[in-house]
């Protein structure tokens, strides 16, 4: 995700452009699997129990003030033996929940779904759930930041971190990922786009056109596309024949064209760097929206129409940053929320590289100025990695400067300390070695010690755990004492 605020504005200007775990079962006994994860700063996200494997998820869409009818079906594994279990879901009401065919009872209890099979389910036992309900594009009274996002002609979804639970039943969190098929039916005249290829042809029947997408890399919730509206679809190919197709308002595809026509040059700029493209395909989704971010739903970044209208050396640098994330943080995602800087730090180091090299930004000056405010941001918003939960009432609260900023300053500290060349290796051997799957700050302190063949543990845990900014190395007379004021970022 992209954020926009007083923090990162100043930045570019100085560059010159609850409910806590319960317990499970640990025998043979069936028990209810933990409510939450017990993730640090989300606590109650996420379902203990069962691993997810797919979701397969039927919306009928007919506009953007409308409840839509939906089923979605989950296909999952027991970890341990459950007599019951939750999903994470609100903003929705259920009409009916079925595991493997059989009815089974359920209950709302704030936003889980607590549902008891007819018979327990086994150990190690696949199985599936159908739920039969609606989601509401409306914007939540109590929940928010947000699931649905209203468009000027329809909709697009943005569930970071913790929303995907207002349009699906799930397990919300990012440690789960799983195969996505959506099957989705809408206005003739509307255009349907979703995570990953097309599985079928459009089939259209009584004036209403059905879509079906599935991805073909496991996905985490947070990062699920569907969007409807009078859009323009526009496929080319990329890179080595990577199929390209971007989604904009159709009356705005001739002013979009010179931006999306970046993309096929940046992907080959972070190919260079960290190896090929991780995913089946990607674009560019233009939303007549005003969201205040941008954010990297898997293979199909979600912009702001007027943030892609922007002049080039604002626009191209935050398309890399939504680019380089398809790596860093979809392909490998983050086994917490509190390793979210793995994302965030990555995407800000390729924004900031690709500035400096195509439109003359000096790269070492920002860092220096990022490092200057790097203790104000750790005072305000915790360490890079650890990161303070956020405040009441903003679910996006974790998107502060400090996991942005602060790990790319971190980033730049341990190439100092180890060399590019050993820094580029580490960039490249981290999402090959953890593609797919998931990966935390102590695998990367791992690695990086790995490749390097230094012993990086306490050095990296000044950088990203300590209350003060560590010296940078290479750089004795950099100081970290500028004040910013910290804003809730929102995204």
């Amino acid at each position: 995700m992209t954020i926009r605020s007083a923090a990162a504005a100043l930045l570019l200007a100085v560059s010159a452009l609850a409910h806590p775990p319960a317990a499970a079962a640990t025998d043979q006994t069936p028990g209810a699997g933990a409510r939450g994860l017990g993730d640090r700063l989300y606590p109650s996200l996420g379902n203990g129990g069962y691993d997810v494997r797919a979701y397969h998820l039927t919306l009928d869409y007919e506009a953007n003030n409308r409840p839509m009818p939906a089923v979605t079906r989950i296909d999952a594994q027991a970890t341990h033996p459950l007599r019951q279990f939750d999903l994470d879901f609100s903003h929705g009401k259920v009409r009916s929940v079925a595991v493997d065919g059989r009815p089974a009872r359920y209950r709302i209890e704030g936003e889980e779904l607590v549902v008891t099979p007819a018979a327990p389910i086994a150990a190690n036992r696949a199985f599936t759930v159908t739920v039969r309900h609606t989601s509401d594009p409306r914007p939540a009274k109590v929940t928010s930041e947000t699931g649905w996002i209203p468009t000027s002609d329809g909709i697009v979804m943005a569930n970071q971190a913790s929303a995907a639970h207002q349009v699906f039943p799930c397990n919300d969190h990012p440690s789960d990922k799983a195969d996505f098929t959506f099957r989705v039916t809408a206005p003739q005249r509307l255009t349907v786009v979703a995570n990953g290829v097309p599985e079928d042809r459009p089939t259209t029947r009584d004036g209403r056109t059905t879509w079906t997408y599935r991805t073909v890399h496991p996905m985490a919730t947070e990062l699920a596309q569907v969007a409807v509206g009078k859009s323009t679809i526009i496929r080319r190919s990329g890179p080595h024949g990577l199929q390209l197709r971007d989604v904009v308002p159709a009356a705005d595809k001739d002013a979009l064209a010179p931006r999306l026509a970046l993309t096929p040059a940046q992907i080959q700029w972070m190919e260079r760097r960290v190896g090929r493209f991780p995913l089946e395909n990607y674009g560019v989704l233009a939303a007549d929206a005003s969201t205040g971010f941008e954010l990297e739903t898997q293979t199909l970044s979600l912009f702001e129409k007027n943030v892609l209208l922007a002049s080039e050396p604002i626009a191209g640098p935050v398309m890399v940053h939504e680019l380089a994330h398809q790596w860093f943080g979809n392909s490998v995602t983050p086994a917490s929320w509190s390793d979210l800087w793995l994302n965030e730090g990555h995407a800000t180091w390729y924004e900031w590289s690709y500035a400096a090299e195509k439109h003359g930004v000096d790269f070492t000056k920002l860092m220096q100025r990022a490092y200057d405010v790097d203790q104000s941001l750790r005072r305000s918003g915790g360490p890079p990695a650890a990161p303070l939960p956020p405040a009441k009432g903003s679910k996006l609260g974790i998107f502060r400067g400090n996991v942005y900023f602060g790990g790319a300053v971190a980033l730049y500290a341990l190439r100092q300390q180890i060399g590019e060349p050993a820094f580029d290796r580490l960039e490249r051997e981290w999402v090959v070695k953890h593609r797919d799957s998931t990966a935390s700050t102590a695998d990367f302190i791992r690695l990086a010690t790995e490749v390097s063949g230094k012993d990086l543990r306490t050095f990296l845990a000044g950088w990203l755990y300590g209350q003060k900014t560590p010296p940078m190395p290479g750089h004795p007379d950099w100081t970290s004492k500028l004040d910013v004021p910290e804003v809730a970022q929102g995204g």
